[in-house]
């Protein structure tokens, strides 16, 4: 298909398209003159993946690409490319000098990665981001809230063994690699959504009010 039909399949502008090419998010079409390239349903996939990642996902196009560039690494573990993907779409926390509340976090945080037997390291940039939320809450004397992390933990070890069980019974490696990148990236806003959904039927619950309906 031509470059036409392909913006129309896709639902994609022809300037994106050919941005997306220059950036290198999207591979080159068949050359078929030296003004005209045919693509095929590879790109119309890749296309969709890149729009899901920009505006489901949130990511900028850098950090697109350094995700789809895990998904097109041939020789590339699942592992490593999960943390490629982890890594992408953890956002730095900011750099802080450890204090007391910060210490007792890293501390709590240690502790239940311990108690749970979890293989993770302080270099993953989820580590300090968790850290820092844990500091927050104790500074501003919510330790009700850290106290939350065990019963987090819990819940998203299930949901992580399911997640990732889910991609690696694929069989084929790429569509593997393409599902641990693409769901870690779009898990995150889904489960974000969830729990905004879930706070509000429990709040609601237990506060006994009811909910207010949109109207229009």
């Amino acid at each position: 298909m031509r470059v036409g039909e392909l913006s129309r399949r896709s639902g994609v502008s022809v300037a994106s398209i050919k941005y997306y090419l220059r950036e290198g998010l999207l591979p080159a079409g068949e050359r078929t003159s030296p003004n005209q390239a045919s693509y095929d349903d590879a790109h119309l996939r890749r296309l969709r993946m890149i729009r899901a990642l920009i505006d489901v996902g949130g990511l900028s196009v850098v950090a697109t690409r350094d995700v789809l560039a895990a998904v097109d690494d041939p020789g590339l573990p699942l592992f490593q490319a999960l943390g490629r993907a982890s890594g992408t779409t953890t956002a730095p926390a900011p750099e802080e000098e450890p204090d007391e509340a910060w210490e007792q976090a890293e501390q709590m945080l240690a502790d239940h990665v311990a108690e749970r037997g979890w293989q993770v390291t302080a270099e993953n940039p989820a580590w300090h981001g968790a850290v820092g939320v844990l500091a927050t809450y104790l500074r501003l004397g919510d330790a009700d809230l850290a106290r939350q992390l065990g019963l987090y933990m819990r819940t998203m070890e299930e949901v992580a063994e399911h997640e990732v069980a889910a991609v690696v019974d694929r069989g084929d490696r790429a569509r593997t690699v393409e599902g641990v990148v693409v769901g870690t990236v779009l898990g995150d806003t889904l489960l974000a959504a969830v729990r905004r959904l879930a706070q509000q039927h429990c709040s609601l619950r237990l506060l006994g009010e009811t909910p207010t309906r949109r109207q229009g």
